[in-house]
C-alpha cells in the first residue's frame, strides 16, 4: 500500500484541502520590507550628498592652495598640526576608555548579579546622555585646574590636550563598555561551563574563553569608540585649544580638525573665502579618515567573527 499526497486547492503538498501557505502574501511583511529597503537606500543617499556637499568648496579651495601647502605643518592653511592634535586626544581617550570599559563590561557580563546588572548597565549607559558641551566645561573648570595643577601638580596651560582626552575617553566609556557587554552575554552559556567543568575559575574563564569568543564584537566597540572620539567637537574646542601646535606634549594646548572647523564656522570668515572653504577641505579629510576607520572596523569583525 502506497502513501500518496494531496495537494491543497492553492496547489501546494499538505494534508487534504489545506492551504498552502507557502506563498501567500502578507501586507505587513511587504510594508516591512519597503521600509527597510527605503531605510537602507536613504543611508546612502544622506552619504552622498555629505561627499556632494563637501566637493564643490573643496574644489574652489585647493584652486587657490597647494596640496603641499595644505598637508604641512607650517602655515595658514596647514593640516598636519590638526591631524596631530586630533591623534594626541584620541590616543589618550582611548588609554582612559579601553580599559575602564572593558572592565565594566566584564563586571556586568560575568560577575554581576542580575539584579545589579538591571541597574547598573542602565547607570553607565546614562553617561551617553550627558551633552559633550558639559563635559567640556567640566574639562576646563574641574579636570585642569582641580585635578592637573592642584592634585597631580602638572604644568599645564588653561587649555591642553591632556585634559581634552581624559574626559573625552570618560565620554566614550558608556559606548565601549555597553557594546562589548552585549558581546559577551551573547557568548552561550554552554562554553563557560566547560570551562568551569574543566577546573577554570571565573576569572580564567572570563579572560581565556568569554573573551576571545566575544573579540569580534569587542573590536568593534572599541573602533566605534575611536571614531566618536575622532569626531567629538564640543569637548577639544573647550578644553584642548585653539592655536595649531605640532607638540607631541599632552600637557600643552592645540587644536584638533572638529575644533577647528568649529572655529572657522564661527562667522569670522566669510562664507566663499578661501579661509571659509577650509573647514570643507578639513571636513572631507576627516570623512576620509573615519571612513578608513569604519573599513578597518568592518575588517576586524569579519576576520574574528564567530558563528555558534
Amino acid at each position: 500500500m502506497s502513501a500518496t499526497t494531496t495537494a491543497g486547492p492553492s496547489g501546494g503538498a499538505g494534508l487534504p484541502g489545506a492551504p498552502d501557505l507557502r506563498r501567500r502574501t502578507r501586507p505587513a511583511e511587504a510594508v516591512i520590507k519597503v521600509v527597510l529597503r527605503t531605510s537602507a537606500l536613504l543611508s546612502i543617499a544622506i552619504t552622498v550628498g555629505i561627499v556632494l556637499a563637501l566637493i564643490g568648496p573643496v574644489i574652489d579651495f585647493f584652486g587657490e592652495v597647494t596640496f603641499g601647502e595644505f598637508f604641512s605643518t607650517e602655515g595658514r592653511f596647514a593640516v598636519i598640526p590638526l591631524v596631530t592634535a586630533t591623534f594626541m586626544v584620541t590616543v589618550i581617550a582611548l588609554l582612559v576608555a579601553v580599559p575602564l570599559g572593558l572592565g565594566a563590561a566584564m563586571y556586568l557580563s560575568e560577575y554581576a548579579s542580575r539584579r545589579a546588572r538591571k541597574f547598573l548597565k542602565p547607570t553607565v549607559e546614562l553617561l551617553a546622555g550627558v551633552p559633550s558641551v558639559v563635559y567640556g566645561f567640566f574639562a576646563l573648570t574641574f579636570v585642569t585646574p582641580n585635578l592637573l595643577q592642584d592634585i597631580l601638580n602638572l604644568d599645564v596651560g588653561f587649555t591642553n590636550a591632556l585634559a581634552a582626552g581624559l574626559v573625552l575617553g570618560v565620554m566614550i566609556i558608556p559606548t565601549i563598555a555597553s557594546l562589548a557587554e552585549d558581546a559577551m552575554s551573547a557568548v552561550p552559556q554552554a562554553m563557560r561551563q566547560g570551562s568551569f567543568a574543566m577546573g577554570a575559575n571565573r576569572m580564567q574563564t572570563t579572560l581565556r574563553v568569554v573573551f576571545p569568543a566575544a573579540l569580534s564584537g569587542i573590536a568593534a566597540a572599541i573602533v566605534l569608540g575611536l571614531s566618536r572620539a575622532v569626531g567629538e567637537t564640543m569637548i577639544v574646542a573647550l578644553a584642548a585649544g585653539a592655536v595649531k601646535n605640532m607638540s607631541l606634549d599632552p600637557r600643552d594646548g592645540m587644536q584638533t580638525m572638529t575644533g577647528f572647523i568649529a572655529q572657522t564656522a564661527g562667522g569670522e570668515n566669510p562664507v566663499g573665502s578661501t579661509a571659509y572653504n577650509t573647514l570643507f577641505a578639513v571636513g572631507l579629510l576627516l570623512f576620509v579618515l573615519t571612513l578608513i576607520i569604519n573599513v578597518i572596523s568592518i575588517a576586524l569583525v569579519r576576520r574574528f567573527r564567530q558563528a555558534y
